[in-house]
């Protein structure tokens, strides 16, 4: 396996990309990982550049980079969902690097992952034969304050550590309630407003985008990670996106004890064989040895 640095350019402006190509290919899909911000190529604990040796070790053409604005790459900082032109381009520039690949998955984790959804679905390339998505980020204020009253006050209400405080007096009975009834009134109060505007959620433009796609979809969630939690809590309103996520196009795994960057060595481990696994039994992925 060889890493080379690329430099390709997005409306005027120079990006930074590390290709990984293996000595031996094993597939003709590679795997393109799209950096959710904000960070850069590299990624949390190093897991993109350990993903990427990874795979790429094991015969899978992996191409990582950083976006306009990120990382060592040229341009303004930009959103999320602003950054279409730049997928495109990195895809162009993999494809050319290694002409032999008939398709190109993208691999994201949280607002990346919602990235690579809308790019697929606005732009409808028919080049990306699948999709990585690790705790998919649909935020909103009142669905962030549904899962934190949900999951981090009924932990923190059967934690010892919590009725240690509260026993020896350190802890701040004012200021949590404050942020109790906040959390309550995000969660009751803007609900009921944005269903009274015509302007789609994030929420309901990610569902969209990820019923829009007749491809493999592998979704890779955190259990102790409230991104995750949100997410699942949102597919679990919407009967058309529990349909698909039950369909034979999507596989989900979950990994109960990770954080949401799977900071440990053990869950990084467990994603990059769960990703080989996944990218290795797409149709058509296997290339024949000469």
């Amino acid at each position: 396996m060889t890493e080379q640095p690329v430099i390709f350019n997005c409306a005027n402006a120079d990006l930074v990309g590390i290709l990984h190509r293996p000595d031996e290919i094993e597939s003709d899909v590679g795997l393109l990982i799209v950096v959710g911000g904000p960070q850069y190529r590299v990624g949390s604990h190093r897991q993109f550049v350990l993903l990427a040796r990874q795979l790429a070790s094991e015969g899978i053409p992996v191409f990582r980079f950083d976006y306009r604005g990120m990382g060592d790459s040229d341009g303004e900082r930009r959103s999320f969902e602003d950054i279409d032109d730049d997928i495109a381009v990195a895809i162009e520039t993999f494809l050319h690097q290694c002409p032999a690949l008939n398709g190109i998955a993208l691999w994201g984790l949280c607002d990346a992952a919602t990235a690579n959804a809308f790019y697929v679905h606005n732009t409808k390339h028919s080049i990306v034969v699948g999709q990585v998505a690790l705790n998919p980020w649909v935020f909103t204020a009142e669905g962030n304050a549904e899962t934190y009253l949900k999951h981090y006050y009924g932990q923190r209400f059967l934690s010892w550590a919590f009725w240690r405080k509260v026993l020896t007096l350190k802890f701040d009975l004012l200021g949590s309630a404050k942020s109790f009834l906040g959390k309550v009134r995000s969660a009751s109060g803007k609900r009921n407003k944005s269903h009274s505007t015509s302007h789609r959620s994030l929420p309901q433009r990610l569902c969209d985008a990820q019923l829009s796609f007749s491809g493999p979809t592998l979704i890779i969630l955190s259990g102790q990670d409230l991104t995750a939690k949100e997410y699942v809590h949102r597919v679990g309103e919407t009967t058309a996106w529990r349909e698909w996520q039950q369909s034979d196009s999507v596989e989900v795994r979950t990994l109960e004890a990770a954080d949401h960057t799977f900071s440990r060595a053990v869950w990084r481990d467990r994603v990059a064989a769960w990703t080989r696994d996944w990218l290795l039994a797409l149709p058509d992925s296997r290339v024949e040895k000469h």
